[in-house]
């Protein structure tokens, strides 16, 4: 197998000028560390790497992201402004949306990464402001609005980016948009049909690559019309692009039209016939390449002409005759590629000395030499490929190639050739020898080879000097003649081995030698289609959580004493028949999850001992689109996972009625799955411990189990489904529940009192349904839960004063001592705020948002007996009630939790059962919440205990702002807009160096704005606007970067901000970006912009997020100039309100 050049496909590069802000703190003398949400969003990008390099291993929590590989932080706030991951040789089928979480970025290189064949994200690069406001999806109308704002572009690479939806107006929209353009690169968009003729206009070109369109064309115009224009051309790959039409004409178009061309790639563009005389004229030319055309003739003599010269690649033509050998005399020449044309004869004669050609390839040439001195002057060459089988006499055993490290030979099949001289390349670290009979040969010569790495192809005996390559890492000799032969036992010694590859060598047999298990580094092990025999008394089989690839050997499932097989979170790909699987009568556990691999069920109704002695059976993301059939003849199964598959159809009811008596986990999430047959609503499971029915499409009743007395945990997850009832007494039959999924279905009326029943209940999470009524008392007054999640139902009610009055939510207790997280948000709940919730000593999460509560927040210290309050809380969100009065300073004085500063790690929100089993996964996946952040929506899916929020806003509390808020400086956002504040905006805000987002917007301040606030270096997000503040504007650090919006609705406020200048300007004061200019600044500024394709979703800032809605800054000014309303509570599309449901369902 030949060496692999590896081109992956350039997926994504921005770069454009920075604002003179994040100049101005790049030098600032202190290092600012990373911001912890950043190190969180880039670690859950790297998380999404199917393969991620060794590269990336600093990329550790807990460690200063500013200090990875790849990553550049502004100094003075550690955010991230550059993402350099170019060339690698990542692999992902999505790009995970945290990596909009970055939203300081200028600079993002992705490129030579395996992102292919992925659109862009629908929404997420609205984020990367400092990037470019107008990155939208590649249709025809986004890729128009895209390029409209980019008059100014000088370099436009949207290689890989799908532009096949724009049809042929893409080159119209590029020929009217971008006059100025100069470098373009377009490979493999999906381009098609013939260029408008307006494309003429770009006559500023120096590059263009429209390389792998393979259905574009020149026609109306015709290449030398499209040519004529283009005088400025030094750079023209088309390849794959059909020229066929063009006859012998394309060179005489390049020689008229661009006379100084340099670089030219024209591989495989369908060009036969001799190259015409006028190619002499492009006398500029450093790199021609004509592979895989059908040209023929002969080599043109002029080429040795161009003394600029230093690739040539003609291979895979016919050309004849005897290649001119003065092209072997030019000494800029570095790669010479005559592969591959078998009438074409090349003769050695010399070369001169001081030559610089590295890379030469005369495989399927007819090749010869005068005398050994031919090769003495190839003092450079790295890479040589020869065909030994034409030659009239074999190479001479002097020969030295000095830095020559990759070979590759091609023989006949009947050569026994005496390659001694290649033990003389004692650099060399790659060897192919092909078509080569080495049964009678002594290859003593290999010792030599000590730094060899790879090495490829052998037939005869496998000489045993192999085993002394100790730096081998690569080893393949597939489609070999092994016939008779055993694979050596010293393979055990090769043990930096990452690739071993025997297969496809029919005649190889014997027993696989135990020593392969010294192999520790291997990642790429083949030994299919051969006759080995051995392992036949093997019982466990682990191979989890590697980097395996290519199919799953047949031979492994005719172990026929295998017991355990785990194959799972691989990279294993092909289709498995289940009929090959089910013949292993003693496996017990089997894992094939989290592969590339598809399951076929081909047995139809086919009865047979399918795996009678499974217990444990993982076929989680393996492509099923079927329940296997099989399945119900298994009585063994304890554990079964078939999530995250395609199977349709209903939930067959001998899944119930087969394993009810010894089913303990199952996982049927993440399908489509629409009915339970015969619709059960109680299933008797006595063993059931775990059941998951979560993101299917099931309707009509939950299936509640009715598990015995000896089940002490239970936990069910029916989230994501359309269930619209559950049968009234289900609490009764699970008394050992502790863990409850039910949002997002279409569960309606009152929450079932049998829910008091549920004694064991640790986490209930009911949100997202239509529930009304009162929330029952005993969700909160028992001690034991720690997540109560009833968000956005339609529960109302008034909060009694005792706890004993009806079935509604208290407004004192004590007992709860364990709740952790309470949600009730966007509900109907009225009444005063609930004082009750201050005595919890762990509460971390309270979200009453949306409701109508009303009243004042008196001081919480007279409630608890402590005499302190709200000690754990790291997230309070109040917004949109009828809270009025005073915020006493006291408040804040309990939250002792937003006063710490020692934690930068950023882990995520973790809990244990009290029994010590760990349910962190279940427990981190149900808290989530919606918080208004940086003017956003957010749904936080993971909270990291980095995080602090605080949200008053949208209430009509008045009086001044508590300056205590000063002493919580792990605030990282603060909302208090839309109420009734007065007084100064307090200079204790200044405190708060960790605060990323403030919202003082829509009060009633005064005064001047502190200035000790431009020394929040992490704020990225201020809204001041509509208070009444006076004076300048304070200058510094990223208080530049504020935009207008920041500041509007404030009459008597001056700077460069805003529209109205200050009488007696500082000279001492840096200048600002004017509001216009830093609206336009990245059209004016911008010199570059080389973008390619993305894929995915997913997010964080301190947490994962996933956005819901964008409320933009204009609108927001101008609703509150002239209404106050918050905006927050609107989405985009249509202003649908936040509290419909409508957004988030």
């Amino acid at each position: 197998m030949a060496p692999t050049k590896h081109r992956f496909p350039m997926l994504l590069l921005l770069l454009l000028c920075s604002y003179p802000a994040e100049a101005a703190a790049m030098i600032n003398s202190t290092k600012a560390p990373c911001l912890p949400a950043q190190a969180s969003s880039l670690l859950q990008l790297k998380g999404s790497f199917i393969v991620a390099n060794a590269r990336l291993s600093s990329w550790q929590a807990g460690t200063d992201c500013c200090h990875w590989e790849g990553i550049i932080c502004n100094t003075g706030s550690g955010r991230v402004i550059s993402l350099d991951l170019g060339g690698f040789n990542l692999m992902s089928h999505r790009l995970h949306p945290a990596l909009f979480n970055l939203t300081s970025l200028r600079n993002l290189n992705l490129a030579f990464n395996d992102f292919t064949g992925v659109r862009f994200p629908a929404s997420g690069f609205e984020r990367l402001t400092d990037i470019t406001p107008e990155l939208l999806p590649n249709l025809l109308y986004c890729f128009q609005t895209f390029m409209a704002n980019m008059s100014n572009l000088r370099e436009l690479h949207l290689d890989w980016v799908d532009l096949s939806s724009t049809g042929s107006t893409w080159s119209a929209v590029l020929g009217h948009a971008v006059p100025q353009l100069r470098i373009l690169s377009l490979s493999q968009c999906g381009l098609s049909g013939s260029i408008d003729p307006s494309f003429s206009r770009l006559g500023e070109l120096t590059t263009i690559n429209f390389g792998s369109n393979y259905e574009l064309y020149f026609q109306e115009p015709n290449f030398r019309t499209f040519m004529a224009n283009m005088s400025n051309l030094r750079e023209l790959r088309l390849d794959s692009v059909d020229l066929s039409s063009s006859g012998s004409t394309w060179s005489t178009a390049l020689a008229d039209s661009v006379p100084q061309l340099q670089i030219l790639s024209l591989h495989a563009c369908g060009i036969s016939g001799s190259i015409h005389p006028s190619f002499s004229r492009l006398r500029s030319l450093a790199s021609i390449n004509f592979r895989d055309n059908e040209f023929s003739g002969k080599v043109p003599e002029y080429f040795s002409e161009l003394s600029s010269l230093s690739s040539l690649d003609i291979s895979g033509n016919h050309f004849e005759g005897q290649f001119p050998t003065e092209i072997f005399q030019l000494k800029s020449l570095m790669m010479l590629d005559l592969h591959a044309n078998p009438m074409l004869f090349v003769r050695f004669t010399y070369f001169p000395a001081g030559n610089r050609l590295q890379y030469l390839d005369l495989a399927g040439t007819n090749f010869t030499y005068d005398t050994p001195l031919s090769f003495a002057n190839l003092t450079s060459l790295q890479t040589l490929s020869l065909t030994t089988g034409t030659m009239a006499k074999e190479l001479p055993t002097s020969i030295r190639f000095p830095s020559l490290n990759g070979l590759e030979l091609e023989g006949s099949g009947l050569e026994k050739p005496v390659l001694s001289w290649v033990g003389n390349l004692k650099d060399l670290k790659y060897l192919s020898l092909d078509g080569y009979d080495f049964s009678q040969s002594t290859l003593s010569w290999i010792n030599n080879l000590t730094r060899l790495e790879t090495f490829f192809n052998f037939s005869g005996p496998i000489p045993y000097q192999i085993g002394n390559l100790a730096n081998l890492r690569e080893f393949s000799i597939e489609f070999c003649d092994f016939s008779g032969y055993q694979i050596p036992s010293w393979i055990g010694n090769l043990t930096k081995l990452i690739s071993l590859d025997i297969s496809d060598n029919n005649c190889l047999s014997g027993p696989i030698p135990s020593t392969i298990g010294n192999l520790i580094q291997i990642k790429w092990l083949r030994l299919s289609r051969n006759n080995l025999t051995g392992f036949s008394q093997i019982k466990e089989i682990d191979l989890s959580d590697n980097q395996l690839t290519g199919q799953i050997p047949e031979s492994l499932f005719q172990l026929a004493n295998l017991q355990i097989l785990y194959l799972d979170s691989n990279k294993l790909m092909g289709t498995i028949k289940l009929i090959s699987i089910w013949g292993l009568t003693n496996l017990n556990e089997l894992d094939l999850s989290n592969n590339m691999i598809s399951l076929i069920d081909t047995e139809g109704d086919t009865i047979a001992p399918y795996l009678p002695s499974i217990e444990y059976l993982n076929f989680a993301s393996c492509n099923l689109r079927e329940l296997p059939d099989a399945l119900r003849y298994i009585d063994t199964i304890t554990d079964l996972d078939l999530s995250n598959n395609q199977i349709k159809g209903a939930i067959p009811s001998w899944v119930w009625e087969n394993w009810k008596d010894q089913l303990n986990t199952l996982d049927l999430s993440h399908n489509m799955f629409t009915t339970l047959e015969k619709s059960p609503s109680l299933v008797h499971m006595t063993n059931l411990a775990f059941l998951d029915l979560s993101s299917n499409r099931l309707e009509g009743t939950i299936p509640i189990p009715v598990t015995g007395s000896e089940v002490n945990v239970v936990v069910l997850d029916y989230s994501n489904n359309s269930f619209s009832s559950i049968v009234s007494n289900f609490g009764r039959y699970l008394m050992n529940a502790i863990y409850i999924n039910l949002p997002k279905n279409k569960l309606s009326g009152h929450i079932p009192a049998s829910v008091c029943s549920l004694n064991k209940l640790d986490i209930m999470d009911l949100s997202y349904n239509y529930f009304d009524g009162p929330v029952p008392s005993c969700l909160v007054e028992r001690g034991n839960l720690t997540v109560l999640k009833l968000r956005e139902n339609r529960l109302h009610g008034v909060l009694p004063k005792n706890i004993g009055e009806g079935c509604t939510l208290p407004t004192s207790l004590e007992n709860c001592q364990d709740l952790e997280f309470l949600d009730v948000g966007n509900n109907h709940i009225v009444g005063s705020f609930p004082s009750w919730v201050g005595t919890l000593p762990n509460l971390q999460v309270l979200v009453l948002r949306s409701n109508q509560l009303n009243g004042t927040i008196r001081d919480l210290h007279s409630v608890s007996k402590s005499n302190i309050s709200f000690t754990s809380l790291q997230i309070i969100d109040l917004s949109t009630n009828h809270f009025s009065g005073y915020l006493h300073s006291e408040l804040f004085e309990g939250f002792k939790s937003m006063m710490n500063n020692n934690n930068d790690k950023g882990e995520i929100l973790e809990h244990n059962y009290t029994n010590g089993v760990s349910k962190n996964d279940i427990y981190q996946d149900t808290i989530t919440i919606t918080i208004t952040y940086k003017n956003f929506d957010f749904i936080l899916t993971k909270i990291q205990t980095t995080l602090k929020v605080i949200d008053f806003s949208d209430n009509s509390f008045h009086g001044p702002i508590p300056k205590s808020i000063g002493r919580l400086v792990s605030l990282h956002g603060l909302n208090v807009s839309h109420n009734n504040f007065t007084g100064q905006i307090p200079s204790q805000l200044g405190n708060l160096t960790r605060l990323e987002s403030m919202d003082l917007s829509c009060n009633h301040l005064s005064g001047e704005i502190p200035q000790v606030l431009t020394s929040l270096t992490f704020l990225s997000w201020l809204n001041l606007s509509y208070n009444n503040l006076t004076g300048r504007i304070p200058q510094g650090n990223q208080f530049f970067s504020f935009p207008y919006s920041s500041f509007e609705g404030n009459a008597g406020l001056c700077g460069s901000q805003v529209s109205k200048q200050c009488d007696n300007p500082s000279s001492t004061t840096p200048k600002a970006i004017d509001h216009q200019e830093s609206k336009s600044l990245w059209q004016d500024r911008l010199d570059a912009i080389l973008l390619f394709t993305f894929v995915g979703l997913g997010f964080g800032v301190g947490f994962t997020l996933a956005i819901l809605s964008r409320t933009f800054r204009h609108v927001e000014g101008w609703i509150c100039k002239h209404f106050c309303i918050h905006m927050s509570d609107y989405s985009v599309s249509g202003l649908i309100p936040r509290d419909s449901g409508v957004i988030s369902r």
